[in-house]
C-alpha cells in the first residue's frame, strides 16, 4: 500500500484521523530514519556519517561490491554508532557483491538508500530502490548518457508524491550560496547578461592496487573511466553547472566546446581539460572551464554572474559578494575564515569556507522530508543538469555546436562492456 492509498483509507477511519502522517508511518516513534549506504567509498562514507553526526537517521545497512570495502564500512560505522550510543551495523544487513544493491533495496528494516556506486550505475540502482519503495538520496550525475538521464527522469515520475528523491547537489545547500542565488532572483543584479564560471582541482588520485583483473582495476578506479565516470565535466564539473542553471532557471540550448587529455598521464580515458560555451535562453552566455590535473593541492571553483547593476560572485572559497548598485558581502561569524583553500580534493567530500555546511544543510534537509511526509523530487533537476554537462561534453567530442533538441534526438548510450556476474 503507497502513502496515497493509505491516506484514502485513513479518512475512513476516524481514530487515523488523530494521527500525525509520521506517526502513523512510526519515525517519530523511532525518532530515527533508518538509512543503508550503497556503495562504501570515501564520498559514500563521507556523505552517510553526515547523516548520522548532522540528522536522526541512523546508519543500519551497507552494501558494496568488493568485500574490502564492505567491511572498511563496517568498521568505521560502528565507530560512529558507538560514539551516538546505538548498536553496530548488524551483519545480517551488510550485502556483498554485484546484486549487493538488489538485496540492500529488498532489505526490511531500512526506510531509506544513499547511493554512492560508480556513476554509470546510478540509474540502475535507483530504478531498484524506487521500486522497493524506500527514499533515496542519490549521488550526482544522474546517469552519463542521454539514455540513462532519459531513464532516470521516467524513475523519478513512479516516485513522486510516495517517495523522497534527493540528488547530491549539495553545494545549493550552503547558506551563502543559498543566499546569493536568492538576491540574484530578486533583481540585486538586474537582468543577467553572461556568466563565467571555472572548475581546476588536482588530479585525481588512487593507491597502488594489488594484482587484480583489468575489469576490477576498472571498477576500483573509476574516476579515471570515461564511461563509469562520465568525464570529469560530466562527473566534477556537474556542480557549477547546476549553479550556473539555478540561478538562469533554465538549461542550455546549445554548446560549442573543446577539450582534452594534454597532462595527466594515468591509465584510463578521461580528459583533464574542457573549455565550453553555452548558449542560454535570452542570448545569455555561459562561459566555462575546467581542468584537473597536476598534484600542487591547487582548488578554485567559481561562478561570476555579471548583471545590469552589479556583478555577483560565488566562489567555493573566498567572498561571496555583489558589486554594484546592491552591494552585499556574505558574513558568518560561525563559519570558517574565509580566504583558505579547502582542505581535500573534491572527491572526498572535505570543503572548508563556503561550503562548510553545505553536506549537512542538505542531508537535514532530505530527513526531515521524510519525516514530515513533505517528500523530495529533485529528478527534474538532476536530469537537466546532467544532460547540460553532457551537452557541453558532446560538442567538444564532435568539435562543432551541439543543440539540446539534438543531443536529445541522438540518443546517446554507453557500454559499460564488463561482466559484472563475476563480482557476484
Amino acid at each position: 500500500m503507497d502513502r496515497r492509498e493509505f491516506i484514502s483509507g485513513a479518512t475512513s477511519a476516524s481514530s487515523l484521523l488523530l494521527l500525525k502522517s509520521r506517526t502513523a508511518f512510526g519515525y517519530e516513534a523511532n525518532s530515527a530514519v533508518r538509512l543503508g549506504l550503497l556503495g562504501c567509498g570515501n564520498r559514500g562514507t563521507t556523505v552517510a556519517t553526515s547523516f548520522a553526526k548532522n540528522t536522526t537517521a541512523r546508519i543500519v545497512a551497507l552494501a558494496d561490491i568488493f568485500p574490502d570495502q564492505l567491511a572498511k564500512g563496517k568498521a568505521h560505522f560502528d565507530d560512529v554508532n558507538r560514539s551516538l550510543g546505538i548498536p553496530p551495523v548488524d551483519t545480517k544487513l551488510m550485502f556483498r557483491g554485484y546484486k549487493a544493491f538488489e538485496e540492500l533495496a529488498a532489505a526490511s528494516g531500512v526506510d531509506a538508500i544513499q547511493i554512492s556506486t560508480p556513476p554509470w550505475f546510478h540509474v540502475q540502482h535507483l530504478e531498484a530502490v524506487v521500486a522497493a519503495g524506500k527514499h533515496v538520496y542519490c549521488e550526482k550525475p544522474l546517469g552519463v548518457d542521454v539514455a540513462q538521464a532519459k531513464q532516470a527522469l521516467e524513475i523519478g515520475k513512479r516516485a513522486e508524491g510516495r517517495l523522497s528523491l534527493d540528488v547530491g547537489f549539495q553545494v545549493r545547500s550552503a547558506p551563502p550560496i543559498a543566499e546569493i542565488i536568492r538576491r540574484i532572483h530578486a533583481g540585486h543584479i538586474g537582468k543577467i547578461g553572461s556568466v563565467a564560471a571555472h572548475y581546476n582541482a588536482p588530479a585525481s588520485k588512487y593507491p597502488e592496487r594489488p594484482p587484480m583483473s583489468a575489469d576490477e582495476l576498472r571498477l576500483r578506479n573509476w574516476l579515471w573511466d570515461r564511461v563509469l565516470s562520465g568525464n570529469i565535466l560530466v562527473e566534477q564539473n556537474i556542480h557549477v553547472i547546476d549553479l550556473c542553471n539555478l540561478i538562469l532557471q533554465a538549461h542550455p540550448t546549445k554548446a560549442v566546446a573543446r577539450g582534452g587529455r594534454n597532462i595527466i598521464t594515468h591509465a584510463g580515458d578521461t580528459w583533464d581539460n574542457y573549455e565550453v560555451i553555452y548558449t542560454y535562453p535570452g542570448d545569455v552566455r555561459v562561459s566555462f572551464s575546467s581542468t584537473q590535473f597536476g598534484n600542487n593541492g591547487f582548488f578554485d571553483v567559481s561562478e561570476s554572474i555579471f548583471g545590469a547593476t552589479g556583478i555577483a560572485e560565488a566562489p567555493y572559497s573566498g567572498a561571496v559578494r555583489i558589486v554594484g548598485e546592491n552591494a552585499w558581502t556574505w558574513s558568518d561569524p560561525s563559519a570558517p575564515s574565509s580566504g583558505s583553500q579547502p582542505a581535500t580534493f573534491a572527491a572526498n567530500g572535505a570543503f572548508s569556507d563556503n561550503l562548510a555546511h553545505a553536506d549537512s544543510e542538505k542531508d537535514k534537509s532530505f530527513i526531515a522530508s521524510i519525516t514530515d511526509s513533505k517528500f523530495h523530487n529533485q529528478t527534474a533537476d538532476g536530469v537537466q543538469s546532467a544532460l547540460s554537462c553532457m551537452l557541453g561534453r558532446m560538442a567538444a567530442e564532435t568539435g562543432r555546436e551541439v543543440t539540446w533538441d539534438e543531443q536529445l534526438e541522438h540518443g546517446e548510450k554507453y557500454s559499460l562492456k564488463i561482466d559484472m556476474s563475476q563480482f557476484t
